[in-house]
């Protein structure tokens, strides 16, 4: 029998995306499981916003923990979960938040290569970086837990020089640790999606962007997983002001009811 990790691992390598479906409560995640999504992701930044906090890991992760619990529980399909740079100071501390999302049924975490210091996301050392996630690989293949570990790496999101050539040399190093995903958020051009699929080994994982080119596209330069961001949790706080805005003006309810 298929396990859920399994399962996930394999929505890598189909002939299509993945379109994770990125949730931030049980509400939107039972709605994507209604509508046929085949894998979620939480969005940590959407969950943190709803709690007050800001972004960055400013959260508690025992916070961050019961939201996940909850999505988990209420679910069937697959759930990763956005462990930013992994809730912890040492190896040891993430690799225990791994082994207690593992523990509830979590299949699958992202982290990332920057870090918010001051409210400032800052890029870490490629190779530090790199010890750090073999470390994790090899304490997780230790202790027998199937986790798909998805790397983030921020330079395009941080707008970095040189973005090409400088992910190439990040990913290709990232790509020896064990890992099994690489995530690129804020890649937007075709040119560099596919130079950057041509360059590495593991899946590519795309992030909702303006500009970014759709899923038909996107599965012919060879993108394997896409994700929303927090970016559909901000639209939908956007028409809350909206429509409220609306209720204030017209003095009546009518505008929920249009």
């Amino acid at each position: 029998m298929t396990t859920k990790f399994e399962e996930f691992k394999k929505g890598h390598h189909n002939e299509t995306p993945l379109l994770l479906g990125n949730v931030w409560n049980v509400q939107s995640a039972l709605q994507y499981e209604k509508l046929g999504f085949k894998a979620l992701g939480t969005s940590s930044a959407a969950i943190a916003s709803d709690l007050g906090y800001e972004d960055g890991e400013n959260m508690p992760f025992e916070d961050y923990f019961f939201m996940i619990q909850r999505i988990k529980s209420a679910v069937k399909i697959p759930l990763s979960v956005d462990l930013e740079a992994g809730y912890g100071n040492t190896v040891e501390e993430i690799t225990a938040n791994i082994s207690r999302l593992h523990e509830i049924g979590i299949v699958g975490i992202n982290i990332e290569d920057s870090i918010v210091v001051n409210s400032k996301r800052e890029i870490t050392d490629a190779e530090s970086f790199t010890s750090k996630l073999k470390a994790i690989t090899e304490s997780l293949a230790k202790n027998n837990i199937d986790m798909f570990i998805n790397v983030r790496s921020d330079v395009f999101l941080l707008d970095l020089p040189n973005k090409i050539e400088e992910s190439k040399r990040r990913l290709k190093q990232y790509e020896t640790t064990g890992v099994d995903g690489i995530f690129l958020p804020c890649i937007t051009n075709e040119e560099d999606i596919k130079e950057i699929t041509a360059a590495i080994k593991l899946p590519l994982n795309v992030m909702c962007m303006p500009n970014l080119p759709n899923f038909e596209r996107l599965n012919a330069l060879g993108v394997k997983r896409v994700s929303m961001g927090n970016f559909v949790n901000a639209f939908l706080n956007k028409q809350l002001e909206k429509v409220t805005l609306q209720i204030l003006e017209s003095k009546s309810f009518s505008p929920v009811f249009e």
